[in-house]
């Protein structure tokens, strides 16, 4: 699917399809993170499958400096474990959970307000 882009400077989810998504112009074709924060490039995730998730996989988002973290867990929508979300509870982080394509477009809405949001986007083989 084709996104329009925004009127935003930083980061902009411009495609997305099956194993890949494409940011700024440049296609992953593995999990990762994109931030709207300044100066922010898109990272690598290292998670590969939803299984193998872990409470040190959300702590990394913990200190990315967003006021939201999107989850994008995979081609459906699956909740992670209440555990693994104490790092960003106790620093009053807000997590949203939808599948990796609604991130994708709800990360580009937030990002285009100046919002402060990280997108954790999953992209299982």
């Amino acid at each position: 699917m084709k996104l329009q882009p925004d009127k935003s400077s930083g980061l902009s989810i411009n495609a997305y399809g099956q194993g890949w998504i494409e940011v700024n112009g440049q296609k992953f074709f593995h999990s990762l993170t994109v931030s709207s924060l300044p100066g922010a490039t898109p990272a690598k995730w290292e998670v590969a499958r939803f299984a193998e998730l872990e409470a040190t996989d959300f702590e990394i988002l913990s200190k990315s400096g967003a006021e939201l973290v999107i989850f994008g867990s995979g081609q459906r929508l699956r909740f992670p474990q209440p555990a693994w979300l104490r790092s960003l509870v106790e620093l009053g982080i807000g997590l949203e959970t939808m599948d990796t394509a609604a991130a994708c477009r709800t990360y580009n809405i937030l990002a285009s307000e100046g919002r402060k949001v990280v997108a954790a986007l999953l992209l299982e083989p």
